[in-house]
């Protein structure tokens, strides 16, 4: 049977963006206490569903560790063998269930209670046993799944995902997350290695292409070409003065009907240049040079010019 695939997809993509803007309008007081609750617990947060549930359940709680909220995922048949021995009283569990009547979850609400752990029922039909067994209701209910057969979960394990996102969202905000934070969860992402690498660590410091504000075209050639840079410090008793780029050499060459080659450094440097410690993140300094359309940045230590670092040196880390 031949089927037009584009709009089927097209179909899954709308009643799955309708079912999402749905469960916004659906949001009450119950998901800012579940924020509360999360952010002042003294443990971690548990995660734990059946099926797809579960997939959806393990990258919610991946989304939480990775974001500052300690959160494991824990599957229900394994928690009923023993697992359960993995949460505190600290803890928070978050049971995910549309129905919430998936027997694997239920079976595990009278330990939980015992030990006085508080629940949250992700959960999409309020009348359920675990939303009546659960502390918060987070409802996540949906009006269609985009499943042709109204079978296989779609809609509501997007709207699932969703949740944990806005919850993960809600957290780093409260908590100020910060992207050096982001960085320590994550060091072997790209990111990562940008925000936990120093400018030191990445900069040419070694014969560095170094001229006086007298120094000549020629000579300033020379030392620009040795340096391997494309560009020249201006130093004047140890104090940079300026900055000369080969494209500044190429504008100078170019000012006049006919070329000259008797101008000194000092008439053709830029001054003021962008400087950056060599203590500050390898991040930073790439944000300075994307402002300002720049490809190399001097960097310094107390006031003194140690090396330059380069925008594709930190694009391959």
């Amino acid at each position: 049977m031949r089927v037009n695939s584009l709009k089927i997809a097209k179909e899954v993509f709308a009643i799955e963006a309708k079912a999402i803007q749905d469960l916004a309008l659906n949001l009450d007081e119950n998901f800012s206490k579940a924020v509360e609750l999360m952010l002042h617990t003294k443990g971690r947060c548990i995660v734990s569903g059946m099926g797809k549930s579960g997939h959806i359940g393990a990258k919610i709680a991946a989304t939480l560790a990775s974001t500052g909220t300690p959160s494991f995922f824990i599957h229900p048949g394994e928690a009923l063998h023993g697992d359960l021995g993995m949460l505190t009283p600290d803890d928070i569990l978050i049971a995910i269930s549309n129905s919430g009547e998936t027997e694997e979850i239920l079976k595990i609400i009278p330990a939980i209670k015992k030990r006085k752990i508080p629940l949250i029922a992700m959960c999409g039909k309020k009348n359920s046993t675990l939303v009546k067994q659960g502390d918060i209701f987070l409802n996540i209910s949906v009006k269609e799944e985009a499943c042709p057969l109204q079978l296989a979960p779609m809609s509501s394990t997007t709207a699932t995902l969703v949740m944990g996102d806005a919850l993960a969202a809600a957290l780093m905000k409260a908590r100020n997350f910060r992207p050096d934070d982001f960085a320590l969860f994550h060091p072997g992402g790209s990111l990562g290695r940008k925000l936990l690498t120093r400018v030191s660590d990445l900069m040419v410091s070694k014969n560095l292409p170094i001229v006086h504000p007298d120094t000549e075209f020629n000579d300033l050639v020379d030392v620009m070409t040795s340096g391997k840079l494309g560009l020249c410090l201006v130093l004047e008793n140890e104090k940079l003065v300026g900055i000369i780029t080969d494209g500044d050499l190429r504008r100078a060459l170019k000012a006049n009907d006919k070329p000259r080659f008797d101008f000194k450094a000092k008439e053709i440097m830029s001054i003021n240049p962008k400087v950056v410690d060599a203590d500050a993140m390898a991040s930073e300094a790439e944000e300075i040079m994307l402002k300002y359309k720049i490809k190399e940045i001097v960097v310094s230590k107390e006031d003194k010019v140690v090396g330059i670092i380069q925008l594709y040196a930190i694009g391959n880390v």
